[in-house]
């Protein structure tokens, strides 16, 4: 029996076995049927998804264009720094970024403050989770209802879960890691980031370079960032530039995008370098990427050479301006020092010189004091930005709109007397009678009630001599508008069309109530107009009645290697006529000889500080009662000064406006008067070395000549 069930057994473990056997090649076969469908029916697909790769295009920001005066010398310019940057590939993950950010943290060092004191609770809190993420995700299926929460609510609701006391206490080596990572994760993909760019050490920058094969996406380059050889002088006006870490304004961002640029890039941000951004942007370095389909990079090609910014030559004059800025100051602290209490109020002076020809600026300098820290800043920019009323140094305009009007002509007399209005309102001249002025003595002794009557006979009152208690009958609303209309003519009340992004075309007065309101409007004491509008005033009337767009720019020169040299030229700024004003040659002619009287008459009111010139100058004064109020009270009555002018005044090549707000009714100190004269002084002065070194240089090349001749 034994023996039977033995042999049964036997009989029996072959055929399981065959079974198995039989089982194992159906497998097998089946694997080798797929195989076969895999290699030989689709194996061309599949290798060519395994080997396809995408090309992806980026863009490497370049050093911006340099910034000249008129005669060459360098304003602006770029130093090259040390930068560390990190360039992600496609579909890159936060722990590969971590992962980037601790190999980094071992070779370069972002733990002072400025880096650490940038860490937000949510940084914190991001790089707990990215440490914790299997503890955090527990707590987030324990305590969270996610399906009805988009990606967002629910990350956002995951960082919440992270508790203060967990991330409170991390190590500054931590600090460090989480400071590099936030750095990091700025980068879009494909797209350079600056990490770090600001004291960079070249032990650092070694270190990086020796160890890139260890940290994807990282590079050690040079960076550029932008000095200013001279200091101060006009940093007002050429602006300033984002940083990278501002990048590009919210606001404009689509707008910049469409021109090519990336969120990250540095931008002219206000002043020249707004302006001009296009000049000055240069052209990108375009890197095309190979990445594949999971986004890590392959090789990466130049494929377009970056070139630097555009230079740019402005119309400044270093010299002059700096000679200008230091006028300024040094008359401004003068009055100061001298009538302390008087001028308490006043903080600013601004001066412009132009080409009244061209509209070339040649100087626009500006002060601002201090009071509280007792210490003054450029504020050039406010010659273009505030507004002031500008007093008497207008009346060239309100004469010249007499004549075109009708109201007045050449040679016309009016008894200057103060007028004894309707409701005890007088109005006068300064010192009070005058006596009969014509047109050329009213501009030369600055006659407020010629002034008056031309505003009346524009209204419609022809009354040549207005009696005791007079009322004012005349309309207001047209006459206003009358006068307003003849000023845009000259630049007043209008925009200059100076290039530059922000310009105040001033307050424009509404209709007044009070009748007596149009007649200080003929004297610039009711609309406000800026520094720069009363320059291309007086050049405009300077240059025989044509307004000039006055401009900064002169040319833009595309870039060469060389670092003293422009390269060739790629834009030139030519003089832009902006309109003629309606008054004819004769009636221009008369307002130019009245202004040189006012210079360099006897009686003229500038004439204590121009009448011996030689460079035969031309011009008008200016007061403008005003008042500095504080909340909604008058608390003291002060002066706007002002001063206009050009010369020579029978071939203008310079014109200028100063205006000092807010200074004390009879303290002063004739700082207008001083700012003038010397701006015109150091304006001919300057121009005779510039003369001198042409001849000079002139010289030494017919020198040169010979010498190689013989």
């Amino acid at each position: 029996m034994v023996d039977k069930k033995k042999k049964k057994k036997r009989a029996q473990l072959p055929v399981r076995m065959n079974i198995l056997f039989f089982a194992i090649f159906l497998l097998f076969s089946a694997l080798i049927l797929q195989l076969g469908v895999v290699q030989i029916l689709n194996g061309e697909s599949y290798q060519g998804e395994i080997e396809r790769t995408n090309l992806d295009t980026t863009s490497v920001p370049v050093p911006r264009g340099k910034i000249y005066d008129t005669n060459g010398e360098l304003i602006v310019d770029n130093e090259a720094m040390y930068s560390i940057t990190y360039t992600p590939p496609k579909d890159v993950q936060a722990d590969d970024r971590l992962e980037v950010a601790e190999t980094l943290a071992q070779y370069i060092d972002m733990s002072d403050d400025q880096y650490i004191d940038r860490i937000t609770d949510r940084d914190r809190r991001e790089y707990y989770l990215l440490l914790h993420e299997e503890e955090i995700n527990e707590r987030v299926e324990e305590e969270l209802n996610t399906e009805e929460m988009d990606n967002a609510d629910v990350y956002a609701a995951t960082l919440e879960l992270i508790t203060d006391d967990e991330i409170a206490d991390f190590s500054n080596d931590e600090l460090e890691i989480i400071a590099i990572k936030k750095e990091l994760d700025k980068a879009y993909a494909l797209t350079p980031q600056v990490v770090k760019n600001e004291d960079v050490s070249a032990e650092e920058y070694a270190a990086v370079a020796e160890n890139l094969d260890k940290l994807p996406g990282v590079n050690a380059t040079t960076d550029w960032n932008r000095i200013y050889p001279n200091g101060d002088t006009l940093t007002s006006i050429l602006g300033s530039i984002s940083s990278q870490e501002e990048g590009i304004p919210a606001e404009d961002m689509s707008a910049y995008l469409t021109k090519g640029y990336s969120r990250n890039d540095r931008v002219g941000r206000s002043g020249i370098e707004e302006q001009y951004e296009d000049f000055l942007r240069g052209r990108k370095e375009q890197i095309q990427y190979t990445t594949r389909p999971n986004g890590s990079i392959v090789d990466s090609e130049t494929i377009v050479e970056g070139e630097r910014g555009k230079d740019l030559v402005l119309t400044t004059d270093l010299d002059l301006q700096q000679e200008v800025d230091d006028i300024l100051l040094d008359e401004f602290q003068s009055m100061k020092s001298s009538s302390p209490h008087a001028n308490r109020f006043a903080t600013n002076a601004f001066a412009v010189v132009m080409d009244p020809q061209t509209g070339e600026l040649l100087s626009m300098s500006g002060l601002n004091y201090d009071r509280e820290n007792d210490e003054y800043n450029d504020a050039a920019f406010m010659a273009l930005s505030s507004a002031f009323e500008p007093g008497s140094s207008i009346k060239g305009a309100t004469v010249l709109s007499g004549y075109d009007s009708g109201v007045i002509s050449p040679g016309d007399t009016f008894y200057d007397a103060p007028l004894r209005l309707a409701g005890g309102e007088v109005k006068s001249s300064v010192g009070g009678s005058m006596g009969t002025v014509d047109d050329l003595t009213a501009l030369e002794r600055s006659s407020n009630v010629y002034m008056f009557y031309v505003a009346l006979r524009l209204g419609g009152d022809y009354r040549h001599r207005l009696p005791d208690n007079a009322s004012i009958g005349i309309d207001r609303a047209e006459t206003l508008e009358t006068f307003q209309n003849y000023f845009n003519q000259f630049g007043l009340g209008a925009s200059t069309g100076v290039d530059y992004p922000y310009e105040s075309t001033g307050v424009r007065g509404g209709v007044p109530d009070n009748p007596g309101n149009i007649l200080d409007f003929a004297i610039g004491q009711y609309d406000t107009y800026t520094t720069l509008q009363l320059a291309q005033y007086v050049s405009t009337i300077a240059n025989d009645g044509y307004r000039v767009q006055p401009h900064f720019l002169k040319e833009a020169h595309d870039p060469i290697a060389s670092l003293d040299e422009l390269g060739p030229l790629y834009y030139s700024k030519n003089t832009s006529v902006m309109n003629r004003i309606d008054m004819t040659n004769d009636q221009i002619s008369r307002v130019q000889e009245g202004f040189r009287r006012v210079y360099e008459g006897n009686q003229g009111t500038a004439s204590d500080y121009f009448q011996n010139k030689s460079y035969n100058p031309a011009g008008k004064t200016g007061t403008a009662q005003t008042a500095w109020y504080e909340d909604g009270e008058e608390i003291e009555k002060l002066n706007n000064l002002t001063l206009v002018g050009y010369a020579p005044y029978d071939d203008p090549e310079v014109a200028f406006a100063v205006v000092v707000p807010y200074t004390g009714i009879s303290e002063g100190n004739g700082i207008n008067y001083k700012i003038g004269e010397r701006i015109l002084d150091t304006y001919f002065e300057i121009k005779e070395d510039h003369d001198e070194e042409a001849e000079d240089e002139s010289s030494e090349d017919d020198s040169s000549e010979e010498s190689e001749n013989e």
